[in-house]
């Protein structure tokens, strides 16, 4: 394609589609989680088990792991995330794809705390203990880690992105993991937050394509980016989400209810399908971004 040429708008245009699709779908599936495991008794009572069944397994080195790790998500270390993130886009001189980035995990976390805190309120539908009736949906642990992943994807240049991603995917979809094996959020309130970020992403990428910022590339194969990044990815996504469904559909609706192996498989779903939600949303990005170079120079004096 010409620098100048016809086919860039269309390009665009259909770059700005597909992005736009995502980030509507990645809404409807937020309310639909949200309506399934928060707003439904039967929900409750899953994610309840889930909970109930990771205090059985305190002595699990994955929840001593989890906590160690959450302990490192604070407001320091997100501003040192957000510092790096403007710092790689005031680099390459990006003003607008820096304010992407940035804004992708400001917006995240702001839409995350607003929808906690008076939005998506948890109606007591199963006559839960006090203190399971606290409002956790969508996790801020999981919004911090995966908007901050996907910052870095967007900010740092064509060629160098299945390296960032590489380096700090696997990291960013475990958090999610990590909460529900630390007790900290429902596996419900994770996936929530995974689909909050992809909508944001999208939603900012997408104005990117809307002013033209957006350029087609002309990739190679790159085997070690296959080998090292999209089939870790992909086994994690299809491992976590399909085990995790298997377990669900076994806890809740093979067992009754009081049987005592429910909260172990309901946690053991839940923990699956955290990790396998955050992995999946991560490659539904790198997908809707192949080949896709964003806000690249006008002429190479600019670059």
């Amino acid at each position: 394609m010409s620098p100048g040429g016809k086919d860039e708008k269309p390009f665009a245009t259909r770059v700005r589609g597909r992005l736009e699709a995502v980030a509507a779908g990645a809404a409807l599936l937020l309310a639909g989680v949200n309506a399934a495991f928060v707003r439904t008794a039967a929900g409750q009572r899953w994610e309840n088990a889930a909970l109930a069944g990771r205090r059985e397994d305190e002595t699990l080195a994955a929840a001593r792991t989890a906590d160690h790790m959450l302990d490192h998500i604070t407001l320091s270390s997100l501003g040192v995330a957000v510092a790096v993130l403007a710092l790689i886009g005031l680099v390459r001189r990006r003003s607008v794809l820096t304010a992407v980035a940035v804004g992708t995990v400001g917006v995240s976390l702001v839409l995350a705390e607003v929808l906690k805190r008076y939005v998506l309120h948890r109606p007591d539908l199963v006559d839960a203990p006090r203190r399971l009736l606290g409002n956790s949906f969508p996790s801020g642990h999981t919004t911090i880690a995966m908007s901050v992943l996907f910052g870095l994807t967007l900010v740092v240049p064509y060629r160098l992105r299945g390296v960032a991603v590489g380096v700090c995917a696997l990291w960013a979809t475990f958090v999610g993991a990590y909460t529900v094996a630390a007790g900290w959020h429902r596996p419900s309130d994770t996936i929530g937050a995974d689909l909050l970020v992809l909508a944001v992403a999208c939603a900012l990428t997408a104005l990117l394509a809307r002013s033209g910022r957006v350029r087609p590339v002309a990739d190679r194969p790159r085997p070690l980016r296959a080998l090292f990044v999209i089939a870790p990815l992909s086994g994690v996504a299809l491992a976590g989400l399909g085990s995790g469904a298997l377990l669900l559909v076994e806890s809740m609706f093979r067992l009754p209810p009081g049987d005592p192996a429910v909260p172990r498989l309901a946690y053991a779903g839940g923990h699956a399908l955290a990790a396998g939600a955050s992995a999946a949303v991560t490659l539904v990005l790198l997908a809707l971004l192949r080949r896709v170079d964003l806000d690249r120079p006008q002429s190479p004096d600019e670059a």
